[in-house]
């Protein structure tokens, strides 16, 4: 009688290990989804705070042009949202302040003139745009320009200041005159959340970016954080010759502003294996016992499955949108992967948009 219930067993434990073999295939489950699908430009960005200081603007023009042609209806930027600073912020213990602080601006002079702090502000900016008019005026702008910079959102504030006249980018309905001169100084400032989402944006009628960054799973904490960085500085210094004339190649094309010729460089694909390879790949071969590579790599991932959470779900209210998701180039590749796997998406090819 024993042999009849291990006879099942051995039958149920067979089927459980075919079983888990295998992978539901998810790659046909859209299949006869009504049109229009989602489509998502994932574009890989030098990080211009290293650009020089006499940079033109100007420079950015064929590259503005081309992604303006594209027609994006949601932009994601790589910065982190208000909304998660204020949780780090509440959270020392966990999150370093040493490690978060370059990312969270303080909100401390948009509080005082508006009233608002992060949740506040979060809540009352939903409620603006939801009810906003297709003609808003000069003092909604500001006003809602305001409020972003209480939410922790300065890229969107941005969209709203550039779309107001020169005349009216001064202080009034919650804008006083030092938030006037921050959005100033924000409105030229090297970065690509500013120099090229916000001006996009703002050229194209948007009302605002989205924030896709998260550190929420990439603070690594290790018992030896010397021996730590030193096996990753290891790793990175095994960097193959080609990896290393890529990055001087891209060195001069920042200094000589060649940008349109530098983007469509760190797009092709070839140029991000060995970009990632000389990183990642690098330290996946780490051969120190406590695996740093591993879990450098590990908190990598983690970032960009969170990052790949927060534009999936700034397009869910959207189906059919045209999406530009802005991150540094060595992010695209996971987030083509990643995205691309994401029911009723397509990748749009970063290097037809920049031809």
């Amino acid at each position: 009688m024993r042999l009849v219930p291990l006879a099942i067993a051995l039958v149920l434990a067979s089927i459980a290990t075919s079983a888990n073999a295998q992978q539901v295939d998810l790659s046909k489950l859209d299949d006869g989804m009504p049109a229009p699908r989602t489509r998502v430009l994932v574009l890989g960005t030098a990080h211009l705070s290293h650009l020089p200081k006499d940079f033109k603007a100007e420079s950015l023009k064929p590259v503005l042009d081309r992604l303006a042609a594209y027609r994006p209806d949601i932009i994601t930027i790589e910065s982190i949202s208000g909304e998660q600073c204020d949780l780090i912020a509440r959270h020392p213990t966990v999150y370093s302040p040493e490690d978060i602080g370059p990312y969270c601006r303080s909100t401390a002079a948009a509080k005082a003139a508006t009233g608002l702090d992060i949740p506040a502000a979060i809540a009352e900016q939903n409620a603006l745009l939801k009810a906003w008019p297709k003609q808003p005026t000069v003092a909604q702008r500001r006003h809602l320009a305001s409020v972003f910079l209480a939410a922790g959102d300065d890229p969107s504030a941005v969209v709203q200041w550039l779309q107001l006249p020169n005349s009216e980018r001064r202080a009034g309905d919650g804008i006083d005159a030092a938030l006037a001169q921050q959005l100033d100084k924000l409105s030229t400032a090297h970065n690509e959340d500013y120099l090229i989402a916000a001006t996009l944006a703002a050229r194209l009628g948007l009302q605002r970016l989205y924030s896709a960054d998260d550190h929420t799973g990439d603070n690594i904490s290790t018992d030896d954080d010397a021996a730590y960085a030193k096996a990753i500085r290891a790793a990175w210094s095994t960097a193959s010759k080609e990896a290393m004339q890529a990055r001087e190649r891209e060195d001069a094309l920042m200094k000589s502003s060649d940008m349109l010729t530098l983007y469509r460089a760190i797009n092709q694909p070839d140029a991000q294996r060995i970009a990632i390879n000389a990183d990642f790949g690098a330290a996946l071969r780490d051969p120190s016992p406590q695996h740093f590579g591993r879990l450098y790599v590990a908190g990598w991932e983690t970032r960009n499955l969170r990052m790949v959470a927060n534009i999936r779900a700034a397009f869910a209210y959207h189906p059919g949108a045209r999406v530009l998701s802005i991150v540094g180039s060595s992010h695209k590749p996971w987030l083509d992967n990643f995205l691309g796997q994401m029911q009723g998406v397509d990748i749009v090819d970063a290097e037809t948009v920049l031809k």
